[in-house]
């Protein structure tokens, strides 16, 4: 069986963490499949950091760190360190393509993992999709898994 590996931005993490209404489910697709075994989710050190703030909300409280840090621990999780090569990359990806450097660190993390495919709710980034990497970045929201619950 081959493993399907698929990228996360702080975006999509914080979606199925703060139990956003509109992403919560299209999360548990990928997660689902990541605890069976189908699926690895690549992202960057850098998540670690903006996952416990979300721009424009209260930060995640302290009192929750060992939970937040267990969840990254998971075995279908890999956390790429942000390199110097990577950051390069990143400027690059915002001088030639007009990416924010924040997405710009998860875009070339991404490419530098080999990682075919980046999920995000970030809809300039969803813009984005098939302009970056050789091959072309698949840029796209998680997918809902195709199971529904019972109850």
């Amino acid at each position: 069986m081959t493993i399907e590996l698929i990228y996360w931005d702080t975006d999509a993490f914080l979606g199925w963490l703060q139990e956003e209404p509109d992403k919560v489910e299209l999360c548990g697709g990928p997660l689902g499949r990541a605890k069976a075994g189908e699926v690895m989710i690549y992202t960057s050190t850098l998540t670690l950091a903006e996952v416990i703030w979300k721009k424009g909300g209260p930060p995640i409280p302290q009192e929750k760190a060992e939970i937040v840090r267990k969840f990254f621990r998971r075995s279908h999780f890999r956390i790429r360190n942000v390199t110097r090569r990577i950051a390069e990359s990143a400027q690059d990806l915002v001088w030639n393509n007009g990416i924010k450097p924040k997405d710009a660190i998860h875009v070339a993390t991404a490419l530098d993992a080999g990682v075919p495919t980046l999920e995000t709710f970030d809809e300039k980034l969803l813009g984005k999709t098939g302009t970056v990497g050789n091959p072309p970045l698949v840029i796209r929201k998680p997918i809902a898994s195709n199971q529904r619950k019972l109850f």
